[in-house]
């Protein structure tokens, strides 16, 4: 069953639709890329899909919710716990070190200290920063800081992993880098994953690419051999 599904998916305003007829469906582990020029209602769809925002027409499930159809306050717990954000520009709390703005959510959400140490130690192990755990952020590099943001996403094991121009602040190194380190971990912590972007060689690291072009689908899903 898909842990995110979209049908006849709509939003208008005013009384210009920005975005109709979308329709997709990911398993855990999927890679979507929403790929399309500016203004074509990329971040729009990402809204949707997250939540964030309510469809004029359609609907979006979540682990076979409906998120339409529930409340504001159901909808802010829903993505506090099972949908994680990425940012094109990091968004780390400088208060706080790399580890502290792993722990945040996790703190946020009622997570024992024990269970969150062990949870921010895995984290920080897998995208390779064990080292720059008390750093501040503005210690990091800018791919450092981005690895942060992505562990930060991920911390509460959301079922869906969003990501609005992950790479849009970074240079072509650290961005292929983030790009790879979101592909390795999607598949490893069984998360499906949405990227935003108007690039074709960041929507070619996913398995799947949507098109989009004045708000509509341009033909099916394009699956990546």
């Amino acid at each position: 069953m898909p842990v995110l599904s979209a049908r006849r998916l709509g939003k208008r305003y005013a009384e210009r639709w920005v975005l109709s007829g979308i329709d997709l469906d990911l398993e855990p582990s999927d890679r979507l890329a929403i790929l399309g020029p500016s203004g074509c209602g990329k971040t729009t769809l990402l809204n949707l899909l997250g939540g964030l925002d309510r469809p004029d027409e359609g609907c979006v499930m979540l682990e076979n919710q409906d998120l339409t159809n529930i409340t504001p306050s159901e909808r802010s717990r829903i993505r506090r716990e099972r949908i994680g954000t990425i940012f094109q520009f990091f968004h780390l709390i400088p208060t706080l070190t790399a580890s502290e703005n792993i722990e945040l959510p996790l703190q946020l959400l009622g997570w024992s200290d024990s269970k969150i140490q062990e949870r921010v130690k895995t984290l920080l192990a897998s995208i390779g920063l064990e080292a720059r755990a008390h750093a501040w952020a503005h210690e990091l590099s800018g791919g450092e800081q981005q690895r942060i943001a992505v562990a930060r996403a991920l911390a509460s094991k959301p079922a869906v992993l969003l990501a609005d121009e992950p790479t849009g602040n970074l240079d072509q190194a650290s961005g292929l880098n983030i790009l790879g380190l979101l592909s390795k971990l999607a598949t490893q912590e069984s998360t499906a994953l949405v990227i935003v972007t108007h690039s074709e060689v960041a929507a070619k690291t996913c398995q799947k690419i949507l098109r989009l072009v004045d708000g509509k689908m341009q033909g099916s899903i394009e699956v990546i051999p």
